[in-house]
């Protein structure tokens, strides 16, 4: 700095030093223009160079959620070890003598339509009752459940099948 290199500049406790810009040659318009066209032309580079690095990433980010061909080929042969199996079940239903014929299933329609109107019906019987019951008793409904040990088809979580 005593030299008249470099410069000194003093910003309370701190200082600066840069080089002095007045030792260096001044730059001549047509330099100044070819820099600014290699400046240009080097952006053009990098802006195509940044693109073709994004396209390869994109790619490379592709290829590495994809499945390598040993995984593939163990895929497909769990796949084909499963339609084997389901293809055999099948063929086992098919082959099967114990077949239900429509009247059978009919039949059993039939039979699970009555017990669910019974089922109804004994219910709406046994809750009209107990209303009856309640409306003189002075506790609480689930308190003379208790006490009486009734319980309910929602204690055992018992649904009535729909139609």
């Amino acid at each position: 700095a005593q030299q008249g290199r470099v410069r000194e500049k003093v910003y309370g406790k701190q200082k600066i030093y840069f080089a002095d810009q007045e030792q260096l040659p001044a730059a001549s318009d047509a330099e100044l223009r070819g820099l600014d066209g290699e400046i240009a032309e080097r952006s053009g580079q990098l802006q195509a160079l940044q693109q073709s690095c994004r396209h390869m990433e994109a790619e490379l980010k592709d290829l590495n959620s994809s499945m390598t061909t040993p995984e593939i080929a163990r895929e497909i042969e769990a796949l084909r070890k499963d339609c084997a199996s389901y293809t055999e079940k099948l063929e086992r239903m098919k082959s099967a003598t114990n077949h239900v014929t429509p009247e059978e299933k009919e039949k059993v329609c039939r039979e699970q339509q009555l017990y669910r109107r019974e089922w109804r019906r004994r219910k709406r019987m046994a809750t009209e009752l107990l209303d009856a019951i309640l409306e003189g008793y002075p506790k609480s409904k689930k308190q003379f459940f208790e006490e009486v040990g009734i319980e309910t088809d929602e204690d055992h979580g018992a649904v009535l099948p729909a139609t």
